[in-house]
């Protein structure tokens, strides 16, 4: 009779020994953190601070589209979420050659003043992967998926220019007060970014908030006289802590929500796959709130509290006193129509996003930190946040300071601020519901 094959001990641990690696190696294709993403973010929006201060949607875009391409380059390698603009396979790629080499082709095509920086950060990231056909397969998706996304951006209108047809000085509607805005006569801000093509929503009035208030309305006179109130220089109604969230929000959305992003992917060690997919959501979301939000000022071109409560003598509601001497917080009025709130708008898309991608949901207690401040109008001196930091325990209770506190702040009344927060919940969710989705 025959011997049963038997194998030998050594050969049984070579076996267990190959499965554990196949294992390592496959876990290890998507075991990488999610610090890169934040680190191009912050260098990408410094670049734009710089450059223009972030007054024109140049940051953002920048911001939205490198992310998009770091997104949809790592899903080309191992598929967990929808892509965007890129869709081709890599299996055998770098992950973090992919990621790094896409960052760099966007941020350098948008900002090429900057290469020499650039090629530092690019060179110092592909210096931790290993050489060979990984590492090259990885960079030539990484270009391929930053391609993808500059071709399908390319003439979106960002920087369109939009004239605006000034009217006659009337209840209601929006009017200049230059000598407060600290702009030249006849300047309005945002005309054209309703013109912008958005990346998520349909069209920039893919969303339209409710008209606002009549002027005569016992809901108007109500709102009037809260922010004639607690929106003065010096209320003696306004608490030290809404007189500090007032100011401490004054930092732009697409600056603070980032760095927020950026500090929770580090304290929870968030995964690549995942940091990537939440930056791009919350930046496309971030862009298209401005857009969506501006094309629906410039469609109620609604009166902002500095003219109403000194214009109040001729607006038709006997309940409106007017104050002849009245000015904001911050004694400064943005030259764009109120309603509804932009920065209401922005904080409630971004905050809604955050909850909905980085594995929290919205009920998560965070801190979140903001160093310093304009004192006024945009260039204005610096004013250092004491304290810095601000707790919240939900995205959604976030959210809603942000868009309220520019009730304290005195430029936007109460229903610009709910409504903007209304309308940025709706296009986070509507972004989350239908980009970038997780695969089956």
């Amino acid at each position: 009779m025959g011997h049963m094959y038997r194998p030998s001990k050594t050969l049984f641990l070579i076996i267990i020994l190959l499965l554990e690696s196949c294992l390592t190696e496959k876990e290890n294709k998507t075991n990488y953190s999610g610090e890169i993403v934040s680190v191009w973010n912050k260098k990408v929006i410094d670049f734009a601070i710089a450059e223009d201060g972030l007054f024109t949607l140049k940051g953002v875009r920048t911001t939205s589209m490198m992310h998009v391409a770091m997104h949809d380059a790592l899903n080309a390698i191992v598929p967990k979420y929808s892509h965007y603009a890129y869709k081709e396979g890599g299996a055998d790629a770098n992950p973090m050659a992919a990621v790094a080499q896409a960052a760099y082709e966007v941020a350098v095509n948008e900002f090429p003043d900057q290469k020499k920086e650039l090629d530092g950060m690019l060179d110092y990231w592909l210096s931790m992967v290993r050489e060979g056909g990984s590492k090259n397969q990885g960079i030539r998706i990484g270009k391929a998926s930053a391609t993808a996304i500059l071709k399908m951006r390319n003439n979106d209108t960002w920087n369109e220019q939009s004239e605006y047809m000034w009217h006659p000085m009337a209840p209601g509607v929006y009017a200049e007060f230059n000598e407060h805005s600290g702009t030249p006569e006849g300047f309005i801000f945002g005309a054209g970014w309703s013109k912008a093509k958005p990346f998520l929503l349909k069209s920039s009035d893919h969303f339209r908030s409710p008209p606002p208030p009549e002027i005569n309305s016992d809901s108007y006179t109500q709102a009037f006289n809260e922010v004639k109130e607690v929106g003065a220089t010096l209320s003696s109604t306004r608490t030290q802590d809404q007189t500090h969230f007032a100011m401490w929000w004054k930092e732009f959305i697409e600056i603070s929500l980032n760095r927020l992003a950026g500090d929770l992917v580090q304290k929870e060690q968030i995964d690549l796959w995942t940091a990537t997919r939440s930056f791009a959501l919350l930046n496309m979301t971030i862009y298209d709130a401005y857009v969506c939000v501006f094309d629906n000022k410039f469609y109620y071109n609604h009166w902002r509290p500095y003219t109403a409560i000194r214009w109040a003598a001729n607006d038709g509601n006997p309940d409106t006193v007017p104050d002849t001497t009245w000015n904001t917080l911050h004694n400064h009025t943005y030259p764009f129509p109120s309603y509804p709130s932009a920065h209401g708008t922005g904080s409630g898309s971004g905050m809604t996003v955050l909850a909905k991608t980085l594995g929290f949901d919205d009920d998560y207690s965070f801190i979140m930190t903001v160093p310093e401040v304009e004192s006024s109008g945009p260039m204005s001196d610096k004013v250092k946040m004491d304290p810095p930091q601000r707790s919240f325990k939900s995205f959604s209770e976030a959210g809603l300071e942000g868009a309220m506190s520019r009730l304290y702040l005195g430029i936007h009344f109460r229903y610009d601020s709910e409504e903007g927060n209304k309308l940025g919940v709706k296009i986070g969710e509507y972004a989350c519901q239908n980009f970038l989705k997780p695969l089956e």
